[in-house]
């Protein structure tokens, strides 16, 4: 293995991910995200700033049939995701676009999309700490796109009834809500996600679903951490199974 990557695996080795050693990393996030998405068979969907392409991937992985784009404005990224979907042999059904979401257009324009997911930038452009790797600060702050473009793009590409899932700050719930509602995307599911049981819950699982009806279900918490450290059985059978 070149010194500049890593290589994670999942499902005992069966699916490869390689991500630079020291630019943006994937987290946790991510394969929370992936499992909390439910997609139909044949569905085509489409994933938002896919970075290394861990989610378009675990989601062919896991779930036969269906299709997928992956969009990263971040050339280093996107050549990435391309070279995880032809290592792991998925170029039938994922496809890697290096473009800017907010000027992507599908291939097949006649056809929007029947799901969209994103693991987005989760601060406001002027909060906290920059990180000084631009790569990271791209994908961690709203540097390039805020969160109601975000959501905009969503409602021009997703077709009426189609799905929408995201992880995103515990914090900014509030406000999330309201500008998916400002949109016609109907929050729909959430799911509070803690670092360990009884601690506060620091990130949510949203659903929503285009022109849906109001109608919220709350699921149960979903802890990521044992006491120990490790993971929780749940987390862990997420990248074993």
């Amino acid at each position: 293995m070149d010194n500049g990557y890593t290589e994670d695996s999942f499902f005992n080795g069966r699916l490869l991910i390689r991500q630079l050693a020291n630019g943006y990393r994937f987290s946790i996030d991510a394969v929370l995200l992936a499992e909390f998405c439910k997609p139909r068979p044949n569905e085509r969907i489409l994933d938002i700033g896919t970075g290394c392409g861990i989610i378009p991937l675990l989601l062919a992985w896991k779930h036969a049939g269906i299709s997928l784009v992956g969009v990263e404005i971040q050339s280093g990224l996107a050549e990435l995701a391309d070279y995880n979907v032809r290592q792991n042999g998925m170029e039938e059904r994922i496809e890697i676009f290096h473009e800017d979401i907010q000027v992507f257009k599908p291939s097949r324009p006649e056809e929007l999309f029947d799901g969209i997911v994103s693991n987005p930038p989760y601060r406001r452009p002027l909060s906290g700490r920059i990180n000084p790797n631009p790569q990271k600060a791209l994908a961690r702050h709203e540097i390039l796109i805020t969160l109601d473009k975000l959501l905009g793009k969503v409602r021009a590409l997703l077709r009426t009834a189609g799905w929408f899932s995201l992880i995103y700050p515990a914090e900014r719930m509030a406000e999330l809500f309201g500008a998916m509602r400002r949109v016609n995307i109907e929050p729909k599911c959430l799911r509070p996600v803690y670092s360990t049981m009884g601690a506060p819950a620091r990130l949510v699982l949203v659903g929503g679903v285009k022109a849906g009806r109001p109608g919220l279900k709350v699921e149960q918490p979903l802890v990521i951490y044992n006491p120990d450290g490790g993971y929780t059985d749940e987390v862990a059978a997420m990248m074993s199974s």
